[in-house]
């Protein structure tokens, strides 16, 4: 059995261009002249040349919620019944005291992944239908 190689030619080496005529040859891949021939030369990304980008060619139309839109940290049921004992709160500042949410403006809704095995107290959370009754049968309160 011989030695396996790689095939000639697979191994190139990276051409680094614009570092003078020894790299490449004459214009490095540069082209001839001009803005993108220069060092540091380039213009920024949707740039036409002075034409009117087309970014700003096309009108802005209606509204978009995007800004205002309101994000969730979702909490299952079974994290709650691993880090909770019975009869113990269930809020935004429990869960921030128990690593299980981040952030200083977190919103949190509880979803029914798992088991609840626990009687504890939820306050101040959205909570999925499914995890209500989850809840409520495991003898939980929801304020």
């Amino acid at each position: 059995m011989g030695q396996i190689n790689a095939p000639i030619g697979a191994h190139t080496r990276k051409t680094i261009v614009g570092r003078g005529s020894s790299s490449k040859g004459r214009t490095c891949g540069r082209g001839n002249n001009g803005q993108n021939a220069r060092s540091g030369g380039g213009v920024r990304p949707g740039f036409e040349g002075g034409q009117m980008p087309l970014f700003r060619r096309v009108a802005r139309r209606g509204f978009s919620n995007y800004p205002f839109k309101d994000e969730y940290e979702i909490i299952s049921l079974d994290k709650i019944s691993l880090n909770y004992e019975d009869k113990e709160v269930v809020n935004v500042e429990s869960l921030k005291e128990k690593n299980l949410v981040k952030g200083h403006n977190v919103k949190v809704k509880v979803l029914a992944n798992g088991e609840l095995t626990k009687k504890v107290v939820f306050e101040g959370l959205k909570i999925s239908a499914s995890a209500v009754e989850i809840i409520k049968t495991a003898g939980g309160e929801i304020k």
